[in-house]
């Protein structure tokens, strides 16, 4: 069975642009490959998170991924800092990668940009620990967005390398896996670019029906077309982006054509939207809530996560020390 791994950053909850993309992903791939999903609280550490908060954060990525239906029956959850071997891997990888070309990254050049005052090796070599994270495991695809395809670009090339270094075929040139052709883009409500906790224009699994209707009630707007089929701008555009996304397709079908027609009320809309947003949304807050009320089952996911992505990795590690030349 192939292998697929991949992880997410415990920088916050869970949104709706994470479920529609990552954990939809996550989802249908546990069911037809062999996966490892973990929780990246290594690469956390670039912003100096405070101990107790990272701890917090990890149960509840941790929480919120299993409400979403990650099944730790049928695919591995662990948490990064749990398999120490990825460090050693990361070391191994560090000593092959240029600084040219990490400083090259897209990602990195926009940290430097803003945060000047934070510029720390962490951030220049991310794409060597993502790497490490994935080819521990010596998978095969990797559930990204498209706008990671410069990281699995490196990722590729950090493998690559590695097989070149040493003349062997060890290491596979993961893909990366997308749920669609077309991916599905979120939207935030604040009138431009895609949802997201940086942009604070995000909507989370876990905001009450107050706190989502608040949210969609304050999305930017403007006065109504005034000729008919108008091309929406893009602050329009994204709503009727969400309600395709959490509504039913009548619904959808509805404003639309009220929009066309120059009829569109965007109160009605945005509190349908709310309605339907909080409709999704309530059934896997209350699953939250009672994970996070279950310690101890998340302590036994973690250990037994730990444990499986532990054997995997020392595999891997144990021939990677071979083929460089240290005992296993």
């Amino acid at each position: 069975m192939e292998i697929v791994a991949s992880g997410i950053r415990p920088t916050g909850n869970l949104h709706l642009g994470n479920y529609f993309g990552a954990v939809k992903s996550f989802l249908k791939m546990q069911d037809e490959y062999k996966c490892f999903f973990f929780i990246a609280d290594w690469h956390s550490l670039t912003t100096h998170p405070n101990p107790a908060n990272l701890r917090q954060s990890v149960k509840t990525i941790l929480a919120e991924y299993l409400a979403c239906g990650i099944d730790p029956e049928k695919a591995t959850i662990y948490v990064q800092s749990d398999v120490r071997e990825v460090a050693e891997l990361y070391l191994y990888l560090n000593m092959n990668a240029y600084l040219g070309e990490l400083e090259r990254v897209t990602t990195f050049k926009e940290k430097v940009r803003s945060q000047p005052n934070n510029v720390n090796a962490g951030l220049l070599t991310y794409p060597t620990l993502m790497a490490s994270d994935v080819i521990i495991h010596r998978a095969v695809k990797v559930p990204v967005g498209k706008d990671q395809e410069q990281n699995m670009e490196m990722m590729r090339k950090f493998a690559r390398r590695f097989n070149n270094i040493y003349n062997v075929e060890f290491f596979p040139e993961p893909e990366s896996f997308h749920l669609s052709d077309k991916a599905v883009k979120v939207p935030g409500l604040d009138g431009s670019g895609k949802m997201g906790k940086s942009e604070g224009n995000a909507i989370y699994l876990v905001d009450d029906e107050k706190t989502i209707s608040k949210k969609v009630m304050s999305a930017v707007t403007d006065s109504g077309p005034t000729e008919p089929n108008s091309i929406k701008p893009e602050p329009i555009q994204n709503l009727f982006t969400m309600m395709e996304i959490v509504s039913g397709s009548d619904t959808y079908d509805y404003f639309n054509e009220k929009y066309n027609t120059c009829q569109i009320r965007y109160g009605d809309m945005k509190k349908q939207l709310a309605a339907d947003i909080n409709a999704f949304c309530a059934p896997i807050r209350a699953q939250i809530n009672d994970m996070m009320n279950n310690g101890k089952y998340l302590e036994k996911v973690m250990t037994e996560g730990a444990a499986k992505a532990s054997a995997s990795a020392a595999r891997t590690l144990s021939e990677v020390r071979q083929i460089i030349g240290f005992k296993a």
